[in-house]
């Protein structure tokens, strides 16, 4: 049979993204080369996965019944993968990761927990630092590799991009904005509370280029140096404010809510951060790629905080 993984993880993006646009992006793909991606995979079952329309791209009633199948041979894969690298490590040694507080605060525990499950004997070391913290780590040995921004450059490290996260507003379930179920634009948080961070932060530098050109200009009612401190600051009840769909809680929160932002939609690159000219040891390669296929895959949609 000549299915392939890239057609199986591209049915997969496709189906859970709801459009072949999106999963594009994810996948960092053309329109075209996912379209063809497709084709053949629905050529070689000999039956139609997904039911496209001008408007949206839907799995047909066998499509939903692969989609499962696809997703457990896939994660498979992952498994047999990192069995591989378990041998070669020998189960032993220390791994220092470099990691901005967004993703060491919510994506990466769980990711941890995983690599710890597979590799008991490997200590990790965390160093959560700002971007160019986790810049510099990397660039002077510091740190074997690391998860940053997009934007940050030094000569001795490569960025490699792996998701793209459009900024949110978050707020409490009594603010008057939870209650919108169509997405917000930033003109209307004039006049809001607003909790930001600092303009230290690689964050503020983002919204600061994309908005202020537009003639966008947010007034802080407070400023902090993590966006995780001001989500405990919304979740007090001292404003409302903008962080990167990265830096939510994974799960369901008794008291947050986020609602999309748009007109203009404003995103944050978030990718791997390594040295040139560097070889990983056996540890430190298992779990770069354990992170690599994590963060890089589609989000399923989710009950929490995202959603409301």
């Amino acid at each position: 049979m000549g299915i392939d993984l890239d057609q199986l993880r591209t049915f997969v993006a496709v189906a859970e993204a709801g459009g072949l646009s999106r999963a594009a992006e994810t996948l960092h793909l053309s329109l075209p080369a996912i379209s063809r991606r497709l084709t053949a995979l629905e050529e070689e079952l000999g039956v139609v996965l997904l039911a496209r329309s001008s408007r949206r791209v839907v799995p047909t009633q066998l499509g939903r019944e692969f989609l499962p199948r696809a997703r457990r041979l896939l994660d498979e894969l992952e498994e047999s993968l990192l069995g591989i690298r378990e041998t070669a490590a020998r189960r032993r040694g220390v791994v220092t990761l470099a990691c901005i507080p967004t993703a060491a605060y919510y994506f990466l525990p769980a990711t941890l927990a995983a690599f710890a499950r597979r590799f008991p004997q490997v200590r990790v070391r965390v160093m959560d630092l700002s971007a160019e913290g986790v810049i510099d780590a990397v660039a002077t040995g510091g740190a074997e590799f690391g998860i940053g921004m997009e934007g940050a450059q030094h000569p001795e490290v490569l960025f490699r991009l792996l998701r793209q996260d459009p900024f949110v507003l978050a707020c409490r379930r009594d603010h008057p904005f939870a209650a919108r179920r169509a997405p917000l634009r930033w003109s209307e948080l004039e006049g809001e509370r607003l909790v930001g961070v600092s303009r230290r932060s690689g964050n503020r530098l983002i919204l600061d280029r994309a908005l202020l050109p537009r003639g966008l200009s947010l007034t802080w009612s407070c400023e902090t140096e993590h966006l995780s401190t001001s989500l405990g600051l919304v979740e007090a009840g001292l404003g409302v404010a903008v962080v990167p769909r990265l830096a939510l809680p994974r799960g369901a929160h008794p008291v947050l809510v986020a609602r999309p932002l748009v007109e203009p939609l404003v995103e944050r690159g978030t990718g791997l951060v390594l040295r040139r000219g560097f070889t990983l040891a056996p540890a430190a390669r298992a779990l770069l790629d354990l992170l690599t296929a994590r963060l890089s895959r589609p989000e399923v949609p989710r009950r929490g905080l995202a959603a409301g």
